[in-house]
């Protein structure tokens, strides 16, 4: 049965076409108002469980999505596919990609893994699953090539086939590499953006016609490291990298770039104004969305951090640039639930306040054209 908001909510989106357009945009608006208020309020109003903890209940996509970037517990793999099956219909997602978590050789051999472990546990599920190569092999590689100076020849010819290989075992591209990362179940990473094998790899996305998939904070100058992060384990002063991935990016302009995490800043300057300039700029540049309300950052898409309305300066940016977003929402499976929210469901908060045209770009169609799918 339907309840009065849905009803309301339906009305107002299928008005008569021959009402005055002023009155089509207000009522529309309204409708929209109503539906992130829905939303907010089941967010902020869960009811009590028996014991008396708080229960959030989880709003589905309005229309399916394909989530990019979702990362899997290595230690139990078989039993996380299991998890992000069943959280399928839940979230409303057609698709769901997994990456390799960017790693480096100094982590423990049983804490790094690639395509291979990842291809093998979701080869019954190709219709579903899919697999990005790289963060355990050659995200190491281009971080050692940077710590010891080494990316001559030989180092580079090693590069170039375990890349050739990853996309012989059937991955749709690369990731989760990074150039600049501040640690999590990973250690700090930095490599310049346009780094030889960086570049490399770029010629070979590009040859194969896959993306690469790059974690990066921005940091448009040398600065000290911003005073909400700790040192250490992060470096004191953090080095300039957007002169070097606009580098990377005209490289090779046949090569797809996906920045991850648009939306979630970890050093402030990662704003829609600089996200607008590289866009504009490069014609290869994709971005994924992400939100983490246990985990807000600067500069977020919602009002209130995670949770409220859509800023103007945001969806003007996505208008603006239809076809280079896609929704990424680095959810792990398992994600407790009893930390809060999942990660999937900030995104899907944004995600639904979406004009449908612009939902059903940034949802299915993009990714569909950015990853070669079927």
């Amino acid at each position: 049965m339907r309840k009065p908001l849905d009803r309301s909510f339906t009305r107002l989106l299928h008005l008569d076409r021959k009402a005055p357009a002023a009155t089509l945009v207000l009522l529309r608006s309204s409708a929209l108002l109503m539906l992130c208020a829905h939303f907010v309020f089941a967010r902020q109003q869960p009811p009590a469980s028996p014991g008396g903890q708080q229960l959030v209940h989880a709003v589905p996509a309005v229309t399916p999505f394909i989530d990019v970037h979702a990362h899997l517990d290595p230690t139990d793999i078989n039993a996380s596919i299991q998890i992000a099956l069943q959280a399928m219909p839940k979230e409303n997602a057609a698709r769901i990609f997994f990456l390799a978590s960017p790693s480096t050789f100094s982590m423990n051999a049983k804490d790094r893994f690639d395509s291979e472990l990842l291809l093998s546990a979701t080869k019954k599920y190709r219709d579903k699953l899919g697999v990005l190569g790289g963060g355990g092999t050659l995200n190491a590689m281009i971080q050692k090539a940077v710590e010891t100076g080494d990316a001559g020849p030989q180092v580079q010819k090693e590069f170039k086939e375990r890349a050739e290989d990853i996309i012989r075992q059937g991955a749709l591209g690369f990731g989760e590499m990074t150039a600049e990362h501040f640690p999590t179940s990973t250690p700090y990473q930095y490599a310049p953006a346009d780094h030889p094998l960086f570049l490399i790899l770029a010629d070979i996305a590009a040859e194969h016609n896959v993306p690469i998939d790059l974690h990066m904070e921005a940091v448009p100058q040398d600065m000290p490291l911003p005073s909400h992060l700790k040192s250490p384990p992060n470096p004191a002063h953090l080095h300039a990298n957007i002169a070097a991935f606009e580098r990377l990016l005209a490289h090779n302009p046949r090569a797809k770039i996906i920045w991850d995490h648009a939306g979630w800043d970890n050093t402030g300057y990662r704003t829609p104004e600089l996200c607008r300039r590289l866009l504009q700029a490069h014609a290869n540049l994709y971005m994924e969305l992400k939100l983490d309300a246990l985990d807000v950052e600067m500069n977020p898409p919602l009002v209130n951090g995670a949770t409220g309305p859509l800023k103007p300066e945001w969806l003007k940016l996505l208008q603006d640039f239809p076809d280079r977003f896609i929704i990424g929402s680095d959810q792990h499976y398992p994600m407790p639930e009893q930390a809060g929210p999942q990660r999937w469901q900030e995104i899907v908060l944004l995600f639904n306040q979406l004009p449908p045209d612009l939902r059903r770009k940034i949802g299915t169609e993009n990714a569909v054209r950015i990853y070669n799918l079927k």
